[in-house]
């Protein structure tokens, strides 16, 4: 009897999905992970802002409402450690991840382990009233 519930434990338990594991990635194991491989989805959870004036190319933006249907490793970038760890969890509930990868460091580490250059736009400019004149510039942003 026991060798009975013992094997349909077994089965079950090999039956059932692995959970997802969120752990916490720095740059030279990202590079390492890059070098084997890529990641099904790039999640951006980095505020508005910062998604804005330094966007990351090939990332879906983070939302509570968020659903992917993952076909291997998901990765997130967040402003904070911490924040990455809270959405890789989010993700891994509402999800079938079966591994995320919550970026230590943010978008500095993920650039570094990508080898991504920072957005060359420039965070203002100025529209002079005329190149040869002098006075206040017609606007400035």
């Amino acid at each position: 009897m026991k060798r009975l519930v013992a094997a349909a434990v077994a089965a079950l338990t090999l039956a059932m999905p692995a959970a997802a594991e969120v752990s916490l990635r720095d740059t030279a194991a990202l590079k390492a992970f890059l070098a084997s491989g890529t990641p099904c989805c790039v999640i951006d959870a980095r505020n508005a802002a910062k998604r804005l004036s330094a966007p990351l190319a090939d990332t879906l933006p983070y939302r509570k409402d968020l659903k992917i249907n993952p076909t291997g490793i998901v990765v997130v970038i967040a402003d904070t450690d911490a924040r990455a760890i809270e959405v890789g969890k989010a993700l891994e509930r509402a999800s079938k991840a079966k591994d995320i990868y919550a970026v230590k460091g943010g978008e500095r580490a993920w650039r570094a382990a990508t080898g991504a250059a920072a957005s060359g736009m420039p965070s203002g400019f100025i529209i002079p009233k005329n190149t040869c004149e002098s006075g206040t510039a017609i606007q400035q942003y």
